[in-house]
């Protein structure tokens, strides 16, 4: 049986997650690529970081994204959420708080999920004094719908 999740279940399926597949346009071909992100529940945005290359290049010129997370339990039990939003590259102060505000949720949630401390990535927003930095980017969500599956 499959089931439309209320905007607030689909919510929280993104909070409790951290990896999802981003999809975008580059040269009139849909890409699809996993992502690590954090949603930010106050702001209710994506926060996302990359390297430079065709992704970015490509969601600078099409800021149109979606992004899909899924939360399986079995093969025949499982949440899925997909968001459509809008593209954001941040960068100086706003994009080393967004970035910390990133490095401080995963790691909450990787605690959580996965029972590990980890240790290096709060060292993860110290990167932005470095010549090698992430680009950060926000995805501002226009609409969330999700599924649930259960038997």
């Amino acid at each position: 049986m499959y089931i439309t999740l209320e905007a607030k279940e689909s919510k929280f399926v993104l909070e409790n997650n951290y990896l999802g597949h981003l999809s975008y346009i580059y040269q009139n071909r849909p890409y699809v690529v996993p992502i690590t992100y954090y949603y930010d529940t106050a702001k209710n945005v994506i926060i996302c970081y990359s390297g430079e290359g065709h992704k970015m290049q490509a969601m600078r010129q099409n800021n149109r994204v979606a992004m899909n997370v899924i939360d399986v339990a079995a093969l025949t039990k499982w949440k899925s959420v997909t968001i459509h939003g809008i593209f954001e590259q941040l960068f100086a102060s706003e994009a080393k708080s967004y970035l910390h505000d990133f490095s401080l949720g995963i790691k909450a949630l990787v605690e959580e999920k996965e029972l590990k401390e980890l240790s290096f990535i709060s060292e993860f927003s110290s990167k932005m004094v470095n010549e090698n930095l992430p680009m950060i980017f926000i995805i501002k969500i226009d609409e969330i719908t999700g599924k649930l599956r259960k038997d």
